[in-house]
């Protein structure tokens, strides 16, 4: 297998650049590029060692000093040997650390190509190595939770119990049915019931925790709507901690749409502060309308703002109608808590189970928007011990699995033949070991891999 290197950090500017090798020759293409001041050779270190030095180039020019660490097969993350050659975090001296080792007979790698060795060389099963991916993108404690029991294999672990389960229960069916004239112990259907229930239900719970997953890792697509000056965009800058969106006493003075993300809770909020919603002449304005509009129609999460100083007119009313038809998760807000309210509750309460009442302008209510939101979006309460969040690989192998044992146990219930619930429980068995990766295809690892940055 070739050897491999990449830059495994971000290409940036900073105090530091790492520079990774791996393959059967990596430790004499780090001897190469890499001359320590503490050993004669790179070649002469042990696995698990670092050395100070100069990074040279091929005419034995100085190019950078820095350190090197290495690995050696198979006590490595790819279990292959492996080098590590840490430089200044200069964009131009990694370009050129990372040039040498090229020379000198590394070949740049892939996407994902480190950790897919990794996963070729049963370092990691193909959920511990997704776990990796979801850990570098975690945005939130409890998408970090969940990625790190995926990566230390709790989810591999759990899929595999059910799965070899299965794989017992199917050789014990062949056996009972080709042997008949064998003194075999008949299956017991209790026993293959229970075992078929128990792998439904942990089916069912990553699966049922799955679309709370996705808003935790991914974030909700908000959109902060009302009529011009009640309070929006300042709500927007109260969500993100600083002035983004400008603030006047002036209505209109958002006619665009205006997008950032806001971190509230464990929530990753994408919000979009929009033109004021409601009847103009203003050709600007009216395209501001139009574009909000649009973005309602495609949110997730609807945040309507009114002016708790102000009655409800029918702008208001139209709003609220408009929204409802779209069928919108809505939390109101009655902004301006610090002014006389004037505004009946029981006139909004039909149209969200979640109104509340905030001061955008003196950063209070968070805490309340936080709690409503949570309860709309059926979030909070998880146990960061015990709960992952699968991906949508895992979700579509973890589906099929649920649909054929379920197939199994009615016709079990049903009194069909052993040989049709055999059938069934083998594609659920199969789908079952597709989710691990230790059945899934090669187009399949190359896809896993492929979203992966490069250097991982």
């Amino acid at each position: 297998m070739k050897d491999i290197c990449a830059v495994s950090t971000p290409l940036a500017e900073g105090g530091i650049s790492v520079i990774r090798i791996s393959g059967e020759n990596a430790i004499s293409i780090g001897a190469k590029v890499f001359k320590p001041l503490s050993c004669k050779s790179v070649e002469n270190m042990a696995g698990y060692t670092c050395a100070y030095g100069k990074i040279v180039d091929k005419n034995g020019r100085e190019v950078d000093d820095g350190v090197l660490t290495v690995f050696r097969a198979p006590k490595s993350y790819t279990g292959e040997n492996v080098c590590e050659i840490s430089c200044h975090g200069g964009i131009y001296v990694t370009k050129k650390v990372l040039r040498l080792c090229i020379e000198q007979g590394a070949e740049l790698a892939q996407r994902g190509e480190f950790t897919k060795r990794a996963f070729l060389n049963g370092k990691l099963s193909l959920t511990q190595a997704e776990g990796v991916m979801e850990t570098i993108s975690a945005q939130g404690e409890y998408a970090l939770n969940s990625a790190n029991l995926t990566k230390e294999g709790r989810l591999f672990r759990l899929i595999s119990d059910m799965s070899r389960k299965f794989v017992t229960i199917l050789g014990e069916l062949a056996a009972w049915v080709d042997y008949p004239e064998e003194d075999l112990p008949e299956i017991s259907e209790d026993n293959l019931r229970e075992s078929l229930k128990n792998a439904l239900a942990g089916l069912d719970k990553i699966i049922a925790d799955h679309d709370s997953g996705m808003i935790l890792k991914n974030g909700v697509d908000t959109v902060i709507a009302g009529k011009p000056n009640v309070g929006k965009s300042t709500l927007m800058n109260m969500l993100l901690g600083y002035d983004r969106s400008i603030v006047t006493n002036v209505a209109g003075t958002t006619r665009d749409v205006i997008e950032e993300s806001a971190k509230l809770g464990e929530l990753i909020l994408k919000l979009s502060d929009t033109a004021g919603i409601h009847e103009t002449d203003d050709e600007v304005e009216k395209i501001g309308v139009d574009i909000a509009k649009k973005k309602l129609k495609n949110a997730m999460l609807v945040i309507e703002v009114f002016d708790i100083s102000r009655e409800l007119d029918e702008e208001d009313l139209e709003l609220l109608e408009y929204v409802k038809r779209l069928g919108k998760k809505v939390i109101i807000v009655l902004n301006k808590s610090d002014l006389e309210n004037v505004v009946e509750k029981s006139q909004l309460e039909k149209y969200s189970d979640y109104v509340i009442e905030i001061s955008a302008k003196l950063d209070e209510g968070r805490e309340e928007l936080q709690k409503a939101t949570e309860k709309l979006l059926g979030i909070g309460g998880y146990d960061a011990d015990s709960t992952i969040f699968a991906n949508e690989r895992q979700i579509a192998c973890a589906e099929r699995a649920r649909k054929y044992l379920a197939m199994a146990l009615e016709s079990l219930d049903m009194g069909e033949t052993l040989d049709a619930v055999t059938v069934m429980i083998d594609n659920g068995a199969n789908a079952l070991l597709e989710l691990t990766g230790e059945k899934a295809t090669e187009a399949v690892v190359d896809e896993v891999f492929s979203k992966f940055c490069v250097g991982k």
